[in-house]
């Protein structure tokens, strides 16, 4: 079977390809039966779009924003801001290969539907028109729609589609994320014919989603106000912490603490920080106190409390924002915030195991969503440059030689390192639990 972001193999007919869908959709519309043929992406959408009684032959989508009503919508929407660069980026590359650039939002409405006139007369013709309704659960599986009820990117070719009169076009989309909260917004989607099933399409369509992520960023940086108190300790020894309008750069143990009491708003109790940050239980009650009060000077007595030790204001890490957005499903912005294993020469018990989970938790993400460039970013990155399990995902999507040849050498490490009873090569795993040099 093809993996899932493959819509069309290399070297394959599209004819034949094309005549093998049908008569698989003909075979799960009438009788219920899956067949090999279809990808596992599209099997899932087509049983979604059955339970929620999506007609094959349904002709047009429901245009439910129109006029003022469809200009007022948009002009208040995050993805305004960004569509000057997905003109400039995907344009001229509709335009010339006849295709429609289309944005959509979380509910999978069309908002904005641009490109060749020719195509977008076409598309006129079942309403894949701007304040449409394009969502999976009204017109079956489409790239946009799609992409947005399973947050992540789509391709959908031809008699993949769920609705048979959408079946003469091929589609790619990619879904876009607010960058400070994780928030789905919508979907940028590349639409037109049988020329969109090469995986360069959705390739495109993801990076261009990136690009607009990164734009919202630049346009919408975090609001920092006096009483805000922002953490930064992702990839960093010593964390930054940013209060009252300052920024201190804390020392390593007032940092563990800082990540404890922020991961903790409810307060830690002296003996529970004493587990959580000392190995050694020679240390005593006394040490801890003295850093406390060293601590309490450099933030203020407004900040930090006893009884239980907690701070005073709800503190935003760059930890949460991780955590958040991986709890949303929005993998591509959970791995962009992720700077790096947190405070990753901090030996403190409680910090290496929330070191440890974060970073387990991003890694079972990124190889679950089978993103080739989401992978490739983390086996490139000084905590994933041995991360077998990773590799061996990147191989599977992108098995280009340079990636064959460093997972053939990761292997041959292992294997020599079981067979002279060592310890197998560093993975992120061990990356994150390996004292400082």
């Amino acid at each position: 079977m093809s993996e899932p972001w493959v819509a069309l193999e290399a070297g394959a007919d599209p004819a034949e390809r094309v005549r093998v869908l049908r008569r698989a959709h003909e075979r799960f519309t009438e009788a219920g039966t899956l067949t090999r043929p279809v990808r596992s992406v599209v099997a899932e959408s087509w049983r979604r779009s059955a339970r929620a009684r999506v007609s094959p032959e349904d002709t047009g989508a429901a245009v439910e924003l129109t006029g003022g009503d469809l200009g007022s919508y948009r002009a208040e929407h995050p993805l305004a801001g960004v569509m000057p660069l997905f003109r400039e980026l995907m344009g001229t590359f509709a335009m010339d290969g006849e295709h429609l650039l289309a944005v959509c939002d979380a509910h999978g409405r069309l908002l904005w539907v641009e490109g060749h006139s020719a195509t977008r007369q076409k598309a006129g013709q079942m309403n894949f028109v701007p304040g449409a309704r394009w969502a999976e659960s009204a017109m079956g599986t489409n790239a946009p729609g799609t992409a947005v009820a399973v947050d992540r990117p789509v391709q959908v070719f031809a008699a993949e589609h769920f609705i048979r009169r959408v079946q003469p076009w091929t589609c790619a989309a990619a879904p876009v994320h607010d960058p400070r909260t994780g928030r789905l917004l919508g979907a940028v989607d590349i639409t037109g014919g049988d020329g969109l099933a090469h995986p360069h399409s959705l390739a495109f369509v993801q990076a261009v989603a990136r690009a607009a992520e990164s734009q919202l960023a630049l346009l919408s940086p975090p609001v920092e106000s006096r009483d805000s108190v922002v953490l930064t300790a992702l990839g960093r020894d010593e964390a930054l912490l940013l209060t009252g309008g300052r920024k201190v750069r804390l020392s390593r143990r007032h940092s563990e603490i800082l990540v404890l009491l922020a991961h903790h708003p409810e307060g830690l109790t002296g003996d529970e920080l004493l587990c959580a940050l000392y190995e050694d239980e020679s240390v005593t009650p006394v040490t801890l106190r003295a850093e406390l009060a060293r601590l309490r000077r450099l933030l203020g007595p407004e900040l930090l409390r006893s009884r239980p030790y907690r701070l005073s204001v709800p503190v935003e890490s760059d930890v949460d924002a991780v955590e958040r957005r991986l709890g949303s499903g929005a993998v591509t912005a959970a791995a962009a915030a992720y700077a790096g294993p947190l405070l990753p020469a901090s030996q403190a018990p409680a910090v290496s195991r929330l070191r440890r989970r974060l970073a387990d938790q991003l890694r079972a993400a990124l190889v679950a969503r089978r993103d080739p460039d989401l992978l490739a970013d983390w086996v490139h990155s000084p905590w994933g440059v041995d991360d077998l399990p990773v590799w061996q995902a990147l191989a599977q999507v992108r098995p280009t030689p340079p990636v064959l040849a460093r997972l053939r050498e990761l292997d041959a490490e292992l294997s020599d390192a079981r067979q002279g009873g060592l310890n197998p090569p560093a993975t992120t795993a061990t990356y994150l639990q390996r004292p400082p040099s």
